[in-house]
């Protein structure tokens, strides 16, 4: 029996009617009418829901706006504004995209394209934003802000990683992505300055890989070891390996000058922690997590990276607090002062260069304070 006998037979059963009108017409098309929430939210509301000022939002949208317009204005097509604030808000909250397309008056999928091609937008920006600065006047300054923390010379930037939390990739290779701590991640390298910006992102690892692997397989060391960055630091925690580059706190210090050391490299080198925690809040979806693609979660670890830096640089340095339950997981990112981090080995090798440099770098600027 085809469907016009069906349809036929459908004809006179009350209780069956929709039936035949979807086998005649098909799914009806749903149209959904788009909120304005850039103008109906105030600047207040507008932050908490967004986590970025107005200004900024507008700053970004100038830049990508063309890769985010239609070619025509039909068929009840997304705003490149809309589609935007459906990427923030999805950063925002880190919650189910079936959430954030309610909140966006639009259907799941959409939002879910939408996403991840204003994310893609976003990410190539990063030349823009992000990237160490090797102009001499610019390293002078950024050497000069760290100085000023401390009191640690020659410092241009402090180098950490942290642990995006994502869903099994399944596969073989899934378990590669559970870290120590038990679950699956992105581990994520950071270098940043003394005023939080960002200045390398390294986003490609599995959470199982070592902190200190991934910086000996990252461009910035390979700048560093062409003597790219003259006069120039790095302060890392005890598990990268002391380079001449690369400073990490003594493991026992024994006299007041390593004592002075270690305190200041501690304070200097907490920018970046005090970094990873912004970055979090600001972002939620990096302290809940991505259930994202892994590709797609790349993507967007570089976008809200440059996200970041581009609210540092337009002065929005306060991201609205976040639910308590956040808390926990941002803190863990966070040392005391005084603290020394986790070490789990990678760094066992004997004294080489780098320790005697940096010995002789304490001897130099630690010991007569």
């Amino acid at each position: 029996m085809d469907l016009l006998n069906i349809a036929l037979d459908l004809e006179h059963d009350e209780d069956d009617w929709y039936i035949y009108e979807f086998i005649r017409f098909g799914i009806p098309r749903q149209l959904y009418e788009r909120n304005n929430w850039f103008d109906d939210l105030c600047d207040v509301a507008f932050r908490k829901r967004f986590r970025i000022s107005r200004e900024c939002t507008l700053d970004i949208l100038r830049q990508i706006e063309n890769q985010l317009e239609y070619p025509y204005d039909s068929n009840n097509c997304v705003s490149p504004m809309n589609q935007l604030l459906t990427c923030l808000r999805f950063y925002s909250t880190g919650g189910h995209l079936q959430l954030v397309a309610d909140f966006m008056n639009m259907h799941v999928s959409t939002a879910c394209r939408i996403i991840h091609r204003v994310s893609e937008a976003i990410a190539e920006l990063y030349p823009q934003y992000i990237g160490i600065p090797e102009n001499r006047q610019q390293v002078q300054v950024v050497q000069q802000k760290f100085f000023n923390i401390a009191g640690f010379p020659k410092v241009i930037g402090t180098v950490d990683c942290t642990h995006i939390k994502i869903q099994s990739p399944g596969g073989e290779d899934g378990e590669l992505f559970r870290n120590r701590k038990g679950y699956f991640s992105i581990n994520t390298q950071v270098i940043c300055d003394a005023s939080l910006k960002i200045m390398n992102v390294v986003a490609r690892w599995p959470g199982s890989a070592h902190d200190a692997t991934i910086f000996n397989h990252s461009t910035v060391r390979g700048n560093f070891e062409r003597n790219l960055y003259r006069n120039c630091l790095l302060l890392g925690d005890s598990g990268y390996p002391c380079k001449s580059y690369l400073f990490t706190p003594l493991l026992n210090p024994e006299t007041l000058a390593q004592q002075r050391y270690n305190e200041s490299h501690i304070r200097t080198r907490n920018t970046v922690e005090r970094c990873f925690g912004v970055l979090k809040r600001r972002f939620p979806i990096l302290a809940y997590g991505s259930r994202l693609k892994v590709e797609n979660t790349l993507t967007i670890i570089a976008a809200v990276s440059v996200l970041h830096n581009t609210a540092m640089a337009m002065n929005d340095l306060n991201p609205p607090p976040l639910p308590e339950e956040i808390e926990d997981h941002i803190l863990e990112h966070l040392i005391q002062a005084g603290q020394i981090p986790d070490i789990n080995v990678e760094n066992n090798e004997p004294v080489g260069a780098g320790q005697l440099l940096r010995q002789q770098f304490i001897q130099q600027y630690f010991s007569h304070l």
